[in-house]
């Protein structure tokens, strides 16, 4: 197909496609990859590549099993044929890309690949961050896998990768971070710089991480040197840009943070060392926070000993002393090891709890709500429509049939034994489900006792040191209490407003602490002042007097005489003076304060919470990114994803999250981390960002991996649910199951049946996890699906035990059991079902629910064909109802009456039931009854078409319209918008309400996502609009057609995109734009010619032909396509009655063009094609056509001859007029041939008589008048006649009254100009 031709259907059709092929794609790459593509992925980045690409191709790959092998050709059709639909509207893959931090250039379908590109480096970490941790091919999954898909492939494993070119993804990262003017690399070889700062050069050795700058204006390369921050130059550094996330994360430290403390030195030889070490010199404490050594004191690490930092926790063996120990004071023993962990003893991993029992609750709760199940409430209505079995005798029951297999045995003795079991229990006997997935709480949210709140007195009685005593006693003792770890964590604000009250300011309060300090300090209360120092300094912080704030926590650091048992006391103190030092630029001094924090960080986890902010924990993942020290860098991720969960900070916890993920899955020893919990983490996180693509993913991904148990997977199952709502933008009120939370049901169903039957609550939510399941399966029409789930959990159901499911709910589920029974045309099993259901229930008095039972046994006997007892079961049903005033129930029960009556042939009776039930549903207040309501419309509506009363049921069709619109239910209004098309098009054709109908039908199924059938209704729409005959009408048709052109070229139908480009070439045709016809017909060749279906090219070549055939211009076109394209083929592949066929066409274009000479070959090869095949009919039409040439070509002979061959095919009797008037004509014609060609009036007068004989035979006076003068004119002049002439005269005069024909001439002259004109 030409580009033109192309570029007319995208303009025709309003659509912007984003095809390109892989060229294309390499061209938007600037057109400079050739030399890049030779260069291997580590090469030394030079100071002249600008060359880099643009454009990643990401490569769609389906997958099959745990191997991961190629799946059928079948299922990568079904993926191409997505990324088609993609291609048309590509909304849906740019939403979730941009989730993703990329931007869609173009997608290929036929490749399966999506073109993407980044405009910041930012934008590379987190796409490559996504692609690594697998959520880049889950995100493709919920993309491109269909509903149905979901359900029917649960047991296969069916699942989508994403794979991308490492190198070329490398390159456009270098080449970003080159445009933006400064990044972070490391050296691949040790070299010299050029010294800008001092009179040395500045060197840095293999694997040193400095800034670079780019050369501008012909300089050389720049580099910081983040050790000691002196700078230098070189011409062309051999560096590599260090990975996307710590290229971030560099980018994002402060200057005071990133540049200085010097070189990591790593002179233990362990990176992260646990277990006993040895001391190597003797060193006396500087300070209480220290430990003091002498040589060959056994030291325990408390926690891990990173060799990147100076400082380590340690116990003295000997003593039990626990303070800071410097790094270089030791070595190891023959006790320490490299850990093989990043978690301390005392720590979980979890960022947030998960209680079995909350989890297990919490989903059975949110299972009722999402998916109830109104089988044991509601009316079934009986819409059925399987054929319906000959007599009750044949039905296939449970206790009739003599071939019932065991496992229906086994069904049928669980089923009666549930009953039994439910015998004795009461109704209302269910399991408590309490609380919201709001429940899961952080550890951290712990209920926590709250510090008591002191009062403030004025300094006048300050002197009275009685009014300290409660606050010297709560603020004395040494060791750790969970108040104090309460007052740590206050803010200045809190600590003023909650920790003290009767003080009118915070000078007041502070006046009242300092003096309590000072009392303290006369009175050696020492870890009273301690701690009122700590208060001083967070309070005079608040008030941003940083200095005095700076002495206060100095001075808290020396009081004590012994040794800190308070670690959270030290980590305070710490942790506020390193804010200070970093606010006023210490830089020293930061560093120095920062190194003995973070080795109580990685010795004692709880003192994590005494940070005030992240600028300690950065530091630590800086100094482990410098010294390349992945476990250091795991545990400094850990450290800032907790420290910003626990206060609220979800945006700024996900980097490190997803790096600590990431590193986890590196690892080459297990973590104690469990990736599933993070990844449910992250899973929580990207849904409090609206990211729901991303959420959904992460909760996937959590519940398939190993460490999955069945809270994980119950968690993940409530994320999902959520997310999946907001990417449909459905409301919670709306919200449903849907397909994508299948697998999950699926799972946690497998988790259950390995747990038993430990406890009541499993089978409770085993209950309703199959319930679920089963709904999805039945409303996706997988019944057989569905009744297999609800025979798994009846013959799972536990023996022996309490029965924790109601009675109600018991009975629910078996009715929807048989429901599902009947709907797979088994209404036997279902009647026998019922029936248990039915004698299990008090016969002392009737329920509500005995009615439905009643229903549905109703309707099981009607497609059973009992409709007797079909009819008794309904009756009883409406007198319960009636019982119970249960109006919408009744409703149904009364109109499955008059279905019924219908089926039976009583329709007054069935009239009278439906109009019945409509009425108690016109009166019915409330909503929820919609559904039902329409269905009884459209049947009464349905009757009285039968019935031919048009008005009536075209009435009932739009009430049911109209109420579907007004409930908001889509395939109702679909339904009832079909009827009317229907209506419309073949009861009462109105070209205009047909259309109306179905335009509305086109947007119904925009919203259904029906395509093919969408595309069809566009096509029906179109051909509405050409039978209008108007040029508005054809170009409104041609619009139609595009877009019905473009659905089927989306959706891979090559038939119907064929005819589709054929249809619109057709609508240019009528319309005289014949420049494009050309194009547009051979657009549908080329499709036609790809698809290598000879019998399919041959259809669309005679459908091109017919075209111009069934037009009055242009037709010598149509020969083109019958005669030289057509017919060889059909010769070819022997396809006998398309050649007949296209012979005959051949021949009546030719006679149009007069090309009769050679028309007589292809009329000749029909008429024996006719006579091989023994078709009379076209025999006699090639031998009339034959005739006809040679008649043109004044072959006279051959021309009777043909004709009498053809009258002699002709049928006898003749039993139709046409047939009579054939005869009529034909002998006319010859009596012509032979009178005025041939010269033969006595055989010409044959001709005419037995002519004659045919119109009188007919009663056609006109040709009897037009014969009669012929005739009269031959006798009279040539053969002389006068007897004959006279009466053939006579005759016309006669028929010439009754016509009103003034004059008649019976003179050869006139005779012989009457031919000629």
């Amino acid at each position: 197909m030409s580009a033109s031709a192309r570029s007319e259907r995208v303009s025709g059709s309003h659509r912007c496609r984003g095809t390109v092929s892989t060229d294309v794609a390499e061209t938007s790459r600037t057109g400079r990859s050739s030399s890049r593509d030779a260069a291997g992925p580590k090469r030394t980045l030079s100071i002249c590549e600008d060359d880099f690409p643009t454009v990643l191709p990401v490569q769609l790959h389906v997958v099959r099993g745990p191997e991961r092998l190629p799946a059928d050709e079948e299922t990568k059709e079904m993926l191409r044929g997505k990324l088609r639909i993609l291609q048309a509207d590509s909304a849906e893959v740019n939403s979730i890309f941009t989730e993703l931090s990329a931007h869609v250039v173009s997608i290929n379908s036929e490749d399966k690949v999506i073109f993407v590109t980044f405009q910041t480096f930012e934008e590379i970490w987190k796409f490559t961050t996504y692609h690594t941790m697998g959520l880049l091919s889950k995100c493709m999954e919920n993309l491109l896998l269909d509903q149905a898909f979901w359900l029917s492939s649960l047991e296969e494993d069916i699942a989508i990768e994403a794979s991308i070119h490492e190198e070329t993804l490398g390159l456009i990262y270098k080449g970003i971070l080159v445009e933006e003017g400064s990044l972070f690399a490391k050296c691949r070889s040790s070299q010299m710089f050029d010294s800008s700062t001092s009179g040395r050069d500045l060197y840095l050795e293999q694997g040193d991480l400095a800034l670079f700058e780019p050369p501008f204006l012909g300089s050389g390369w720049t580099v910081l040197c983040l050790a000691d921050g002196a700078r230098g130059t070189a011409p062309k550094p051999a560096l590599e840009p260090v990975i996307s996330f710590h290229q971030w994360f560099l980018k994002s430290c402060a200057d005071s943070i990133l540049v200085g403390d010097g070189k990591p030195a790593c002179e233990f030889p362990l990176q992260f060392a646990r277990g006993i070490c040895l001391a190597t010199v003797e060193y006396d404490a500087e300070g209480p926070d220290e430990l003091t050594l002498a040589p060959g004191d056994r030291i325990l690490i408390v926690g891990l000993l990173v060799s990147c930092f100076n400082w380590f926790t340690g116990r003295k063996e000997a003593t039990g002393e626990v303070g800071l120990v410097k790094t270089s004071l030791v070595k190891p023993s023959t006790d320490v090891y490299d850990s093989v962990d990043i978690l301390l003893e005392a720590e979980d991993g979890m960022f947030f709890s998960l209680q079995e029992d909350k989890v297990l609750d919490e989903t059975i709760d949110l299972l009722k709500k999402k998916c109830p199940n109104d089988t044991g409430h509601n009316y079934k209505l009986d819409v059925i429509s399987y054929q319906e079995f000959s007599c009750p005798a044949k039905k296939t029951s449970l206790s009739s049939s003599k071939n019932v297999d065991t496992q229906q045995a086994d069904l049928k003795r669980n089923i009666q034994r549930i009953l039994d079991q439910g015998g004795s229990s009461s109704p209302n006997s269910t399991l408590a489900i309490n609380g919201t997935p709001e429940d899961s709480v952080l550890v951290t949210e712990a209920k926590k006792p709250s510090p008591p709140c002191f009062t403030v007195h004025p300094l006048v009685e300050a002197n009275n040191t009685e009014n300290f005593i409660p606050l010297f006693s709560f603020l004395d003792g040494r060791d750790y209490k969970v108040e104090f770890g309460v007052m740590y964590g206050l803010s200045s604000e809190l600590l003023a407003s909650s920790g003290f009250c009767g003080h009118s300011d915070d000078d007041e309060l502070i006046a009242f602490l300092g003096a309590a300090r000072e009392i303290a300090r006369k009175r050696r209360l020492l870890w009273s002042q301690t701690r009122l120092c700590l208060l001083l300094g967070k309070l005079c912080a608040g008030r941003s007097k940083f200095s005095q704030a700076r002495v206060y926590f100095e001075e808290a650091l020396i009081v004590p005489h012994e040794g800190f048992c308070d670690f959270r006391l030290l980590a305070c103190i710490y942790s506020n003076l390193a804010a200070i030092y970093l606010l006023q630029k210490h830089t020293e001094s930061f560093f120095a304060v920062t190194e003995r924090l973070v080795a109580l960080l990685l010795g004692i986890p709880d003192c994590l919470e005494s940070l005030e902010d992240n600028s300690v924990l950065k530091y630590i993942l800086k100094k482990a990114v410098l010294s390349h020290n992945t476990m250091a860098e795991a545990r400094a991720c850990y450290l800032l994803t907790k420290h910003h969960w626990t206060r609220a900070e979800g945006a700024r916890a996900v980097p490190y999250l997803e790096r600590l993920l990431v590193l986890c899955a590196e690892a080459q020893a297990a973590w104690s981390v469990s990736l599933s919990h993070g990844y449910l983490a992250l899973g929580k996180l990207h849904g409090e960002l609206c990211l729901p693509h991303l959420s959904v993913s992460s909760a996937r991904t959590a519940s398939l991996l190993p460490s999955a148990t069945l809270t994980d997977c119950l968690s993940s199952m409530v994320l999902v649910l959520d997310n999946v709502n907001k990417l449909d933008g459905i409301t919670e009120q709306e919200a449903s199951i849907p397909p994508q939370v299948a697998p999950l049901l699926h799972q946690a169903l497998a988790f259950t049946e390995v747990h038993g039957n430990e406890r009541a609550q499993y089978h409770v939510l085993r209950h309703h996890l199959a319930a679920c399941l089963c709904q999805l399966f039945h409303k996706h029409k997988m019944v057989q699906r569905a009744i297999c789930q609800m025979h798994a959990l009846i013959n799972s159901s536990p023996l022996s035990q309490k029965v924790s499911i109601s009675v109600p709910e018991r009975n629910s589920a078996l009715m929807w059991l048989a429901w599902l029974h009947i709907d797979n045309s088994q209404p036997g099993i279902a009647l026998d079902i019922l029936d248990s259901v039915l004698s299990s229930m008090p016969e002392h008095c009737t329920t509500p629910q005995e009615g439905v039972v009643l229903n549905m046994r109703g309707v099981a006997l009607r497609c059973m064909g009992d409709f007797q007892r079909a009819a008794e079961s309904y009756q009883t049903a409406v007198d319960i109802c009636q019982e119970y005033e249960d109006l919408p129930n009744c409703a149904v029960a009364q109109a499955n009456l008059g279905l019924l009556c219908l089926k039976a042939g009583a329709k007054g009776l069935a009239l009278r039931h439906l109009n019945e039930a409509v009425q108690v549903f016109s009166e019915l207040g409330d909503r929820g009854h919609e559904a039902n309501f329409i269905r009884v419309l459209l049947a009464l509506g349905q009757h009285y078409l039968n019935q031919q009363q048009l008005f009536h049921g075209k009435g009932c069709y739009e009430w049911a319209l109209l109420l579907a619109i007004s409930a908001n239910l889509l395939d109702c209004q679909l339904n009832a918008t079909q009827k009317l098309c229907h209506l419309y098009t073949y009861k009462s054709p109105d070209q205009g309400q047909c259309i109306i109908y179905s335009q509305h039908q086109v947007q119904l199924l925009r919203c259904t996502g029906d395509r093919r059938q969408e595309g069809e209704v566009l096509e029906a729409i179109s051909q509405l609009y050409l039978s209008l005959g108007t040029e508005k009408a054809y170009r409104a048709a041609l619009d139609y057609t595009k877009s019905s052109l473009g659905i089927f070229i989306d959706l891979g139908c090559k038939e119907k995109e064929v005819y589709g480009w054929l249809q619109a070439g057709k609508i240019y045709h009528l319309l005289g734009q014949t420049e494009l016809v050309d194009l547009y017909v051979q657009a549908a060749q080329d499709v036609a010619l790809s698809s290598g279906d000879t019998r399919f090219i041959l259809k669309l070549l005679e459908a091109a032909g017919d075209i111009f055939f069934n037009s009055c211009q242009d037709r010598d076109k149509a020969v083109i396509f019958y005669r030289d394209r057509a017919l060889p083929i059909a010769v070819k592949s022997s396809c006998v009655h398309t050649r007949l066929r296209l012979c005959n066409k051949v021949t009546e274009v030719m006679l149009s063009l007069k090309l009769y000479g050679e028309a007589v070959e292809f009329a000749q090869t029909a008429l024996d094609i006719s006579m091989t095949l023994g078709e009379r009919l076209n025999e006699r039409v090639a031998c009339h056509r034959l005739a006809s040439l040679y008649h043109s070509l004044e072959q006279h002979e051959l021309a009777e001859h043909y004709f009498l061959k053809a009258l002699t095919l002709c049928p006898t009797p003749l039993e139709f007029d046409e047939e009579t008037l054939y005869y009529v004509k034909v002998y006319q014609t010859l009596g012509n041939i032979i009178f005025y060609d041939l010269k033969d009036p006595f055989d010409a007068a044959g001709y005419y008589q037995l002519a004659l004989a045919a119109a009188m035979d007919l009663g056609n006076k006109r040709s009897q008048l037009q014969l009669c003068t012929r005739l009269a004119t031959i006798y009279h002049n040539f053969l002389k006649d006068r007897e004959l002439s006279l009466f053939f005269y006579q005759k016309a005069r006669g028929f010439a009254a009754e016509l009103n024909v003034k004059r008649i001439n019976i003179s050869a002259d006139q005779q012989y100009s009457s031919l000629s004109r």
